[in-house]
């Protein structure tokens, strides 16, 4: 039987199950949304947590159909969600039991990573750009619980990672999802807000950005949003508004990062940056790398090929 190396991600948001073979190639990219309730912006911990309990048997009986003719090499997961002191989040609980299930009776001790980590794995993965991970490069997490700029350099258990921007309130994600779900919108809000700013051939009204040094505030657009949808009624131009706002706010950001930390590579991962509509912005920086859309949002791929990597050297 041929080998593989297996991720396992329980996120705030998704049960994800990713399988790699021996030479990187991506067997399965496995997940489950957790359910929230309409009206709602996110999920508390606990209710998180008993969504993942009820989410696994599914994503391990499909896992199960790539696995039961291979042999398992490796197994990692997500510990925590930053590679940072303290950095902690009980729903990563339910893929460490599960790392630690599947490795009984196989002789594997488990490998830990951040969550974080394996979005930018995942973006490296995806854009075929692993090669970057030899110097340094700039990554940004944009997500619904993260926005954050990274100097970033590969290391054993994923990426050292110095931070060098980010958000002073709101997340990225947050702030979309806020602006979806006061539109009658189903959180989580990104694909049907883009599908509708799509829709928009108007003007996009403009609005003053908030970045200095590196860092955005992200909380005033909330109501800027709020305000032109109750003038216009209007959910595609408050959508086109929205995405607009947040590309230019990472534009000035990522113009920034390169200001200060010399001319290098940047890598986009986390949710926010499957959004086409802010990537076709940011593109315009050059040297600029994105995951797909499948890799971009929550998903265990990453930390299935940092398994690898590890495993490998």
């Amino acid at each position: 039987m041929s080998g593989c190396f297996v991720g396992v991600d329980t996120s705030n948001y998704t049960t994800s199950v990713g399988i790699v073979d021996s030479d990187g190639n991506i067997l399965a990219n496995i997940k489950k949304l957790l359910p929230v309730s309409a009206g709602e912006c996110g999920l508390r911990q606990s209710d998180a947590v008993f969504a993942h309990i009820k989410n696994l048997p599914d994503v391990l009986l499909a896992a199960n159909n790539i696995l039961v003719n291979r042999d398992i090499i490796g197994i990692g997961y997500s510990s925590r969600p930053r590679n940072v002191e303290g950095s902690y989040m009980p729903c990563f609980l339910c893929g460490e039991d599960i790392a630690l299930a599947l490795s009984v009776g196989r002789n594997i001790s488990p490998m830990q990573f951040s969550h974080q980590c394996g979005h930018i794995s995942a973006a490296l993965t995806s854009a075929n750009a692993w090669e970057l991970a030899s110097g340094n490069f700039i990554a940004f997490h944009v997500s619904g619980g993260t926005t954050e700029v990274l100097l970033c350099k590969a290391v054993g258990d994923g990426f050292s990672t110095t931070l060098i921007g980010g958000t002073r309130d709101l997340n990225a994600g947050q702030a979309i999802d806020r602006a979806g779900v006061m539109m009658g919108m189903q959180f989580p809000c990104g694909a049907e807000i883009e599908r509708t700013a799509a829709e928009y051939t108007g003007k996009v009204p403009k609005a003053k950005i908030s970045v200095n040094d590196g860092y955005c505030n992200l909380s005033g657009l909330e109501n800027l949003s709020a305000r032109l949808f109750k003038e216009s009624g209007d959910k595609a131009k408050t959508s086109a508004f929205v995405l607009s706002f947040i590309a230019e706010t990472l534009f000035k950001m990522a113009v920034y990062a390169r200001e200060n930390n010399g001319d290098l590579p940047i890598v986009f991962a986390g949710g926010v940056m499957s959004n086409l509509i802010i990537r076709e912005k940011l593109k315009t920086l050059g040297n600029t790398y994105f995951a797909q859309p499948a890799l971009s949002t929550d998903n265990a791929v990453g930390i299935a090929m940092l398994t690898r990597r590890k495993f490998l050297k």
